[in-house]
């Protein structure tokens, strides 16, 4: 008899631990999970059921509810970029920081080289002219590679 309450208690509080945190996404979707940590603009957790440790990029969420104690933790405000004048709302993410965000365009070009300026200013040059592309569809997030040969290839996120 003991062993049978010993493992109904097992279960049930297996049950009250699961899905600890609700994530809430910019986009709408809520996702029950088991919250982990917060480390370099990632969001890691894991799904009811399973150990699998999962990543989303704190870009694509919105906020963090403890589900037991129903307090909000805000991750990051939306950003509406509506004109090319919003360039300055533009974030240029590394490719891994990208998880939980929706591909929607590529484009590519040449690289702005400026005879006598260093290379970070060209580099400047180049993801302001990208930035500035990107506002004007729309598109808040963008990820940049330089290839070697002074080409760059960009791909634009939404939420």
């Amino acid at each position: 008899m003991k062993i049978l309450f010993f493992t109904l208690s097992i279960l049930f509080a297996n049950v009250a631990i699961s899905q600890t945190h609700q994530v809430s996404k910019h986009n709408g979707e809520e996702l029950d999970v088991n919250f982990i940590k917060f480390e370099n603009d990632l969001v890691y957790y894991s799904l009811n059921g399973s150990s699998e440790e999962h990543k989303i990029s704190k870009y694509a969420v919105s906020k963090i509810t403890n589900k037991q104690s129903n307090q909000t933790q805000k991750v990051t405000d939306k950003v509406i970029v509506d004109s090319k004048s919003d360039y300055k709302f533009v974030t240029v993410l590394s490719q891994e920081k990208t998880i939980g965000l929706k591909q929607v365009a590529n484009f590519s070009g040449v690289s702005t080289k400026t005879k006598g300026e260093p290379p970070i200013a060209n580099q400047n040059h180049t993801a302001m002219r990208i930035k500035t592309e990107s506002a004007s569809n729309g598109y808040p997030f963008v990820s940049i590679v330089e290839n070697g040969d002074g080409n760059y290839e960009a791909v634009a996120y939404v939420y």
